[in-house]
């Protein structure tokens, strides 16, 4: 059996990409917030909860603990939990962002490493998004280019960043970010844009069910590596 941690799964890409590792076979934890929601997520899908709020050092130690209780390892662990961070631009607004959006990965993947080096095939997924990247948010031919979402862009080129370092300080565990694609969520309801999350969900499911010898280090959308 895989076991796989997947935060803020209760709605969204990271609802779907729990569906579908669930039907690959996978033992999945949905981290979430919401303790309501997210044992009403995990019983509609037939997935273990875990309280797990990535801004509270607390939740996330505890969570692990639990799965370390359970499991006695980590195989898959999908940074998914976000925010967009938009509204006003200020010093709160952008600490909340960060804090959720790059701090949050720093969190878990620290409390999941003992876990995860107990795994014969140890992944991490980071969902990122390429309006962190440079390359994209320059480019007029790219939607990216008139998002108006400065810490959001901000802080999943941080995102992207910590998955490169990580998986060069980690040789025995493969990091992986992903673009999963525009997307339509509760995160870009105001914008009115993008495609079923399941149809998102198959890209970073690709990358939590990689082989022993897939990459590291890379940023990739369904398409292959994607320039940042």
């Amino acid at each position: 059996m895989t076991i796989t941690l997947i935060t803020g799964a209760n709605k969204g890409i990271g609802f779907e990409t729990a569906r579908q590792l669930l039907a690959l076979g996978h033992v999945v934890y949905i981290g979430a917030r919401d303790v309501e929601r997210g044992e009403k997520a995990a019983a509609a899908l037939g997935a273990r909860f875990v309280q797990l709020d990535v801004t509270d050092d607390a939740s996330v130690s505890s969570a692990l603990a639990a799965i370390d209780s359970a499991e006695g390892r980590l195989d898959v662990l999908v940074n998914n939990a976000g925010i967009l961070g938009n509204g006003v631009t200020d010093g709160p607004t952008a600490l909340r962002a960060f804090d959720t959006n790059a701090v949050g990965i720093v969190r878990v993947t620290e409390a999941a490493l003992p876990l995860l080096r107990k795994s014969s095939n140890p992944t991490v997924v980071t969902v990122s998004s390429s309006a962190g990247s440079f390359w994209a948010v320059t480019n007029p031919d790219r939607p990216e280019f008139n998002l108006p979402l400065a810490l959001y862009s901000a802080s999943k080129s941080a995102a992207t960043m910590l998955t490169v370092q990580y998986a060069k300080s980690q040789p025995g565990i493969k990091f992986n970010a992903v673009e999963p694609g525009t997307t339509a969520t509760d995160l870009t309801a105001a914008f009115g844009i993008g495609r079923a999350p399941e149809e998102s969900a198959r890209v970073v499911v690709r990358l939590a069910t990689l082989d022993a010898d897939g990459p590291t280090g890379t940023f990739q959308d369904e398409n292959g590596e994607v320039p940042w």
